[in-house]
């Protein structure tokens, strides 16, 4: 009888090379400190931003969406599945965004499959950034439209795509906002630009600009004061935001066409109402707490340059994605495990989800990290640096 035995070489020549993935479970709600193994570490790996995980205000929400509405929804939105407060948190979101309409989908990865595998036919063409998210690859993949790939934010290398891509009906210049392991933001003013001179149509994926840049964390559009300017806007409410899900946000024909069309949207359920309803109380607490997004920006600054000054390479982070740069793969992965012997959980990234070469261990200060958990998370980087021969 035919098995699975086929894969047990791939794996092992992962484990040889330690890429395979050791999981870390957590036994308490996500913060800046949490418990794993019996022992209490500094988090650093997680997405949780502004520590929405936890706020009072998003739990209350889950809670009063089970009493009033119950687990689940029992259907897609199309069919029985749009509850009133569906409606309600897509209209909070296009307001958010300033933007006519927006859609939720069960998450950003699907976002991007539903827009960039029903929006274009093979008479269009997708530009895109050759280190974005796997979500946008695979929805490009799904795209009947032709694709061509530009160096990474090299404006030149864009441009001369937009000139080979004159002959087709459209031009979707598809980017990320901040790119996810490097945690550098896209030049978006002169992809703008580029966009109007060749009248091609822009793309931004903000999942992690949501609720990091812009006013009131509105991410990379409105942190260029680009509003209006951007075709398509994606959005994570599972980082930032602290819950689960993603959303497109733009204008009203295009949301309409996703909503008839898009197929994740179509074919799966909807949101349970705690989902909901805890998303719609974080874009509330983003608007009424600003202060978290300041602290969030201030201690990015201060661990950035802890790190820097003790003689790690951060690459080109600009935002709160840091990573702490080692080339080699089996590097990344022991100056991981020093980490967590010494209270910080810090998770090594290598090939496939970075380029071979370029490992690293990636970490992300958020809002509820105190000046003490980030001093200590230092004290431990700098030692188990030195012990490694890294600094």
């Amino acid at each position: 009888m035919a098995d699975f035995s086929f894969l047990d070489n791939d794996f092992k020549l992962l484990k040889n090379e330690g890429l395979s993935h050791k999981k870390n479970p957590l036994e308490t709600e996500q913060g800046a400190k949490i418990r794993m193994g019996g022992r209490e570490v500094i988090q650093l790996s997680s997405n949780n931003y502004l520590g929405l995980t936890a706020h009072p205000h998003v739990k209350k929400a889950a809670i009063d969406g089970v009493k009033k509405y119950g687990a689940g929804t029992g259907s897609v939105r199309t069919i029985a599945g749009t509850f009133t407060i569906h409606e309600e948190l897509e209209q909070k979101l296009a307001a958010f965004k300033k933007t006519e309409s927006a859609i939720v989908f069960q998450s950003g990865f699907t976002a991007n499959q539903a827009i960039l595998s029903s929006v274009l036919t093979e008479k269009d063409v997708i530009l895109t950034d050759e280190l974005n998210h796997a979500s946008i690859i695979d929805g490009i993949r799904l795209s009947k439209a032709e694709r061509k790939i530009y160096h990474h934010v090299d404006m030149n290398s864009l441009e001369t795509a937009l000139k080979q891509s004159m002959k087709y009906r459209n031009r979707l210049i598809v980017t990320d906002g901040v790119f996810s392991m490097d945690g550098n933001i896209a030049p978006l003013p002169e992809i703008v630009t580029l966009a109007e001179k060749y009248d091609a149509l822009v793309m931004v994926d903000d999942a992690h600009a949501s609720g990091v840049l812009g006013e009131n964390g509105r991410g990379t559009v409105n942190h260029y004061g680009l509003d209006g300017k951007v075709h398509i806007q994606i959005g994570t409410l599972s980082k930032a935001i602290g819950v689960l899900g993603g959303y497109a946000a733009g204008s009203r024909s295009l949301i309409d066409y996703l909503a008839c069309h898009g197929r994740p949207y179509l074919f799966s359920t909807s949101h349970p109402p705690a989902v909901t309803m805890a998303c719609s109380a974080a874009i509330d607490v983003l608007l009424s707490e600003p202060e978290r997004i300041e602290k969030l920006r201030r201690n990015a600054r201060y661990f950035k340059n802890g790190l820097q000054s003790a003689g790690f390479d951060t690459g080109k982070s600009e935002t709160p994605i840091t990573p702490v740069m080692t080339g080699k793969e089996q590097l990344a992965f022991e100056l991981s495990n020093k980490l967590l012997e010494y209270g910080v959980l810090a998770k090594g990234i290598a090939y496939p989800t970075v380029a071979k070469g370029e490992a690293r261990v990636r970490t992300i200060v958020t809002a509820d990290h105190s000046e003490k958990d980030l001093n200590d998370a230092l004290a431990a980087f700098s030692k188990a640096g030195k012990e490694l021969q890294i600094i």
